[in-house]
């Protein structure tokens, strides 16, 4: 499949037409879904009708947006007027919201072609795509394994040719964590940097919807459209989206790069020796390298999974069989309510609620939400203290390569532990990139990571664009 930015110059300059466009990415998912179980909503008719109206402007003279014509895949905790949005949970069946995520009326502004919703780990809570109601998704590049978590399916997505372009949403790795076992480019921006209106809230002090693509560039153009201030959000940064594209090729001459120890041990050798030969890259392309210890992520992925499922508890309160989605009735309201959500949840949301409620609770509530809310002061205090020594830091993004079904299903730290390296980022708010870098077993991808402070997407995203090109990528 071609590029975003390749369909977008090609349909604006009537070289082919996005309904052409369209055409190929249905074509695959048809070929392919059913084996893969990406797609769990496919819209055709809306999509062609998207399609049909863009190509009748261009034929007007029109100037589209960025994205014109290109196709474009949604995790389904983004809300989309009249289609079905479940989270990959029972608990949403039948819902069809009344209103769109502002992401997605930002890109149907810049001309995109919204083909449909992807699967996910229930409520974003997972980390290999196993956890959704509606059966896993595989990884089209190992069909054994999965394709990671929780955008598993907004991964697979790309990965597999049906669209160029997906979103997908970055809670504690969801984004970057998926790109690296399936070999792509994934964002997870500053936060308050896109607005999180009409994302179903998981936890909403570390939400963030980003990009994932095949390359660095289309990366760079997605986040463009889809950033930027959004009064319909209360933590949306009062600013701009900012200027990436035209930095992607800005290089990294001059720049200091910390290779953080605590984001590559305990990883795989294969994973290691990727993160090792990325440093050498960037050292070759006028980088310093500075070692660096940063002891305080290690903390991190304890914090998280207080703060996190804390958050849930309160979020997914909402979900109660009154208003919309499942209903199990009861011999009252309470008996309702309870019937819903055990018929309705899946064991990891039940888990997840359980632990952020206990944590939560009264004669516990100090003990453990606040000592992981200090855990979080430390850690945004050790990034900024990192940040005085480099520029922006180098880690890896996952401990392995894509592992197989049901590896850790068994046992939830095992599957928490695929995330110990993204976590920090999101517990500080502040951007990281995930790019692939070399092979390790089986063949398989290796993700490697950039971190940066707040709003530094565009020194990260010229980072990035190295590593791909030393890569062989460009």
């Amino acid at each position: 499949m071609k590029s975003a930015s390749d369909i977008a110059r090609d349909v604006q300059s009537g070289t082919s037409s996005a309904a052409s466009e369209l055409d190929v990415a249905l074509a695959q998912i048809r070929a392919r879904n059913g084996e893969l179980n990406i797609f769990l909503y496919v819209d055709e008719e809306g999509a062609q009708r998207t399609a049909a109206a863009l190509d009748e402007r261009i034929q007007r003279g029109e100037q589209i947006g960025p994205l014109a014509g290109v196709p474009v895949a949604l995790k389904d905790n983004l809300c989309q007027t009249g289609i079905p949005t479940t989270c990959s949970s029972k608990i949403l069946e039948g819902w069809r919201p009344p209103y769109n995520a502002t992401v997605i009326d930002r890109l149907l502004v810049a001309g995109a072609v919204p083909v449909g919703k992807t699967n996910l780990d229930e409520f974003a809570m997972g980390s290999s795509t196993e956890n959704s109601a509606f059966g896993p998704t595989l990884n089209p590049l190992d069909t054994s394994r999965v394709p990671g978590g929780s955008s598993g399916g907004s991964a697979a997505a790309v990965a597999a040719d049906m669209t160029p372009l997906a979103l997908g949403s970055d809670t504690g790795g969801s984004i970057r964590q998926p790109a690296a076992l399936c070999g792509l480019v994934g964002v997870k921006p500053t936060y308050g940097l896109v607005s999180r209106y009409g994302l179903i809230a998981f936890a909403s002090s570390l939400d963030q919807i980003g990009p994932l693509t095949k390359n660095v560039r289309d990366a760079a153009l997605l986040l463009e459209v889809i950033a930027g201030h959004d009064p319909l959000d209360s933590t949306s940064l009062p600013e701009p989206a900012p200027s990436l594209s035209s930095h992607v090729n800005d290089g990294v001459a001059g720049k200091r790069v910390g290779l953080v120890r605590e984001l590559i041990d305990g990883a795989d050798a294969d994973v290691m020796a990727s993160v090792e030969r990325a440093a050498d890259a960037l050292r070759e392309a006028g980088a310093t390298i500075v070692e660096l210890s940063v002891p305080e992520f290690r903390l991190g992925l304890s914090a998280y999974y207080l703060i996190a499922p804390a958050e849930a508890s309160s979020n997914l309160a909402r979900f109660d069989g009154v208003r919309y989605g499942l209903r199990v009735n009861g011999d009252d309201v309470t008996s309702m309510m309870e019937a819903t959500r055990t018929a309705g949840f899946g064991e990891e949301v039940k888990r997840r609620i359980m632990l952020g409620t206990y944590a939560l609770s009264a004669g516990y509530f100090d003990a453990y939400y606040g000592q992981a809310l200090k855990v979080r002061t430390l850690t945004i205090n050790a990034f900024a203290r990192a940040y005085h020594q480099a520029d922006f830091l180098l880690g890896a993004t996952t401990p392995s390569v894509a592992f197989a079904f049901g590896a850790k299903t068994s046992d939830p730290m095992a599957m928490y532990l695929s995330d110990v390296f993204t976590i920090p980022s999101n517990l500080a708010g502040e951007p990281a990139i995930s790019v692939p870098f070399g092979t390790g077993d089986a063949g398989l991808p290796v993700g490697v990571q950039l971190l940066g402070p707040g709003r530094s997407e565009a020194l990260l995203f010229a980072g990035a664009r190295v590593l791909e090109i030393a890569d062989g990528r460009s």
